[in-house]
């Protein structure tokens, strides 16, 4: 199968949709200090609903949650507090 159209141009380019594709959105976050914060975050916020990708720094104290529509601030609040960490609200 080839991925040339009958025109003879490529059709790799534009034609797929990156899988994370939606609103971007970084948290600032304390409390967090090794790999297990991380792995923790990015599996409890990751299980919300609408979550894509969850990019966690821990160096840098921030956590980026990409979603599908706007994000529920409260909600991702009460996950990452429930978590055992601070979420301080959204980095500039």
């Amino acid at each position: 199968m080839s991925c040339c159209t009958p025109d003879g141009s490529c059709s790799t380019g534009t034609a797929t949709t990156p899988a994370t594709e939606g609103v971007t959105t970084v948290y600032n976050v304390s409390g967090m200090t090794c790999g297990h914060c991380k792995a923790t975050l990015t599996k409890e916020i990751g299980a919300l609903d609408g979550v894509l990708t969850v990019d966690v720094d821990v160096e840098a104290g921030r956590v980026a949650v990409t979603t599908s529509g706007e994000p529920d601030d409260a909600l991702l609040a009460k996950v990452v507090d429930d978590a055992g960490y601070e979420l301080t609200g959204r980095a500039v």
